[in-house]
């Protein structure tokens, strides 16, 4: 009983490596066309190599070549880096709206004779803001704040000076001839001048700009607000026509609008004129001979 159960695997092993011959004959004339000699360890050995194989080439096309991109869940480097490009993308146009939102909430503002809003730097969101800073002040510190207050102290048209020698240099066109008949007057929250002048009066641009707004009004009919270099504005209210649309270019003494009558608060045909610097009102008469 023993030697049988000894001679099984030996009889296994030999009918793995008895040969076989395939022959492909010719259905018509049987002529023989290919022989092969196999063995059923042949066969199960190259069926196997040829799996390897072809599990093996499928990887490789799959790794290193576009196909990769075919298959759910898998994201190419490209992919990964346009994808990236587009969330810097994003975080800019957000950042630009939201600059743009607030400029043109004070252009509102300017035209209904409404204070600036200094937004400053609180709606900018960067995980610097949260590193530790150092917030210790040295002695040599201290004593140099002490020395410029001191300075400072009695010292009240600092500030005027100092905007005047920034502004200094800096010309204006007028933007119509005509009779001023109402001051600039922070107090009484007129932060412009008024200028009465001929009926159907052009009026012209004070400097070189952009328009970056035109419309109307219930207080101040046709407002026209033009952009110019370093930070000015200029606003012309009351017109009874804007020549300009929004988004022009235009030059130093180009006409834009036609005085006029027209708001609730205009009580005959002039031009109310301001001129801003930084968000903040200028008297326009000390910058511009009317």
């Amino acid at each position: 009983m023993a030697k049988e159960n000894s001679k099984e695997p030996q009889k296994i092993v030999q009918k793995l490596r008895n040969k076989y011959r395939l022959v492909i004959l010719n259905d018509d004339t049987f002529e023989e066309k290919l022989s092969l000699k196999l063995s059923r360890l042949n066969v199960f050995l190259m069926s196997g190599f040829g799996a390897i194989f072809l599990i093996a080439a499928t990887t490789l096309l799959i790794a290193f070549t576009p196909l990769r991109e075919y298959i759910p869940g898998y994201s190419s480097t490209e992919l990964r880096r346009r994808a990236f490009d587009l969330a810097l993308t994003t975080d800019s146009l957000e950042e630009q709206l939201s600059y743009n939102q607030r400029y043109l909430l004070n252009l509102r503002n300017i035209i209904s004779g409404k204070p600036i809003i200094n937004f400053g730097d609180s709606t900018v969101v960067d995980s610097v803001i949260n590193a530790e800073l150092d917030k210790s002040i040295s002695r040599e510190d201290s004593l140099l704040r002490n020395l410029v207050e001191e300075e400072e102290r009695f010292n009240l048209n600092a500030g005027g000076e100092q905007a005047n020698r920034t502004l200094s240099g800096i010309s204006f066109f007028i933007p119509v001839k005509g009779l001023i008949t109402n001051e600039y007057n922070v107090e009484e929250d007129h932060l412009g001048v008024d200028i009465v002048a001929a009926k159907n009066e052009v009026v012209k641009a004070t400097q070189d700009g952009i328009i970056v707004f035109t419309g109307w009004t219930a207080e101040t009919g046709h407002v026209m607000i033009l952009q110019h270099r370093q930070n000015f504005l200029s606003v012309y209210k009351h017109n009874s026509a804007l020549l300009k649309k929004e988004g022009e270019l235009v030059k130093t003494g180009e006409p834009i609008a036609i005085i006029g009558n027209s708001g609730e608060l205009s009580t005959g045909p002039h031009l109310h004129f301001e001129l801003w610097y930084n968000g903040n009102p200028l008297d326009p008469r000390e910058y511009i001979a009317f």
